[in-house]
């Protein structure tokens, strides 16, 4: 116990955090070149560093015998303090990073357009509320595309459609959503499906459809239930994003199928019918990496858009 006093003392005096850090690592290692290849110094400053703290401490740490390095008692005394002292030293340096990128940190963030139109715009104005520091960076993109940005990590969460165009078992994905499909058409030109008040798929064949460009959700989503029930669509025109799409509605060159939330938002201008059903939907899924823990700032947003 004396022992333990007069090295709580000492602590508490002159001894430096990267003493300790040399010692764990001379301990650990039992070996003064390749402790010193663990924390990246020369051999000899280590040794010095190991030599100044036996000094301070008053003991040996160390036993040294060629090629047989072993702990004293008063080593044996100091491991576990000194252990306890870079944990917490390591715990205390993470949690403050963690308040900071809540102040000033970034979160990189891709979704399909059509999200970035309907289900964003809501959730990131109480986000920046909550922290006007943290910058906000969205990427626009198809779910495939957004995979594969997750994939290499120049995102930090996507909301992605289900099901992936390509499953990874490096992604793990939390459904967030289920969304009901509509059709849109200008208020000036007839209604889609001889009049009725919901318009069944196998209405939309002989209808123009304004149609979404290669690689997007919807496009395939809307072609797939085109040919199940027996048709391939036509198209008025194709090749635009969502609100190239929906401003072709509005001036009268066809109608379309979209997320029942983009046509709330967008609603002026464009009559919106539902689909009979069983109708259209789609599922959507917050996603991110599963070796990497996304940053606490992007961590936060996820928790705001799993509790919307």
């Amino acid at each position: 116990m004396e022992r333990l006093d007069s090295i709580g003392r000492a602590y508490d005096g002159c001894v430096q955090f990267q003493q300790l850090q040399y010692f764990v690592a001379v301990a650990e290692t039992r070996h003064f070149t390749r402790a010193a290849e663990t924390v990246h110094v020369a051999q000899p400053s280590l040794s010095q560093q190991i030599k100044a703290l036996e000094r301070e401490l008053g003991s040996d740490l160390f036993r040294r015998a060629r090629g047989n390095i072993t702990l004293t008692d008063a080593g044996e005394a100091l491991l576990p303090l000194a252990r306890r002292i870079l944990a917490d030293a390591d715990t205390a340096r993470h949690e403050v990073q963690e308040v900071a990128q809540l102040r000033s940190g970034r979160v990189r963030l891709g979704a399909t357009p059509s999200l970035c139109t309907g289900l964003l715009p809501d959730v990131l104005r109480a986000f920046h509320d909550r922290y006007p520091g943290v910058r906000l960076l969205v990427e626009e993109g198809g779910s495939h595309d957004l995979v594969r940005q997750l994939a290499r990590g120049a995102l930090d969460l996507a909301l992605v459609v289900l099901p992936l165009p390509t499953p990874s078992p490096a992604l793990t994905t939390v459904e967030l959503l289920r969304e009901d499909l509509v059709v849109v058409s200008s208020p000036d030109a007839p209604r889609p499906g001889r009049g009725r008040r919901a318009v069944r798929i196998a209405d939309l064949e002989g209808e123009r459809l304004v149609m979404f460009r290669h690689g997007y959700d919807l496009r395939e989503l809307t072609v797939a239930a085109c040919r199940a029930e027996g048709f391939e669509p036509e198209f008025a025109v194709e090749g635009g994003e969502m609100d190239a799409v929906l401003g072709f509605v509005r001036a009268g060159l066809g109608v379309a199928v979209v997320p029942r939330m983009v046509a709330a938002r967008s609603g002026h201008g464009l009559r919106v019918t539902p689909l009979a059903r069983p109708g259209l939907h789609r599922a959507i899924a917050l996603a991110h990496r599963s070796d990497v823990a996304p940053p606490r700032a992007a961590r936060e947003l996820q928790r705001m858009l799993l509790e919307r």
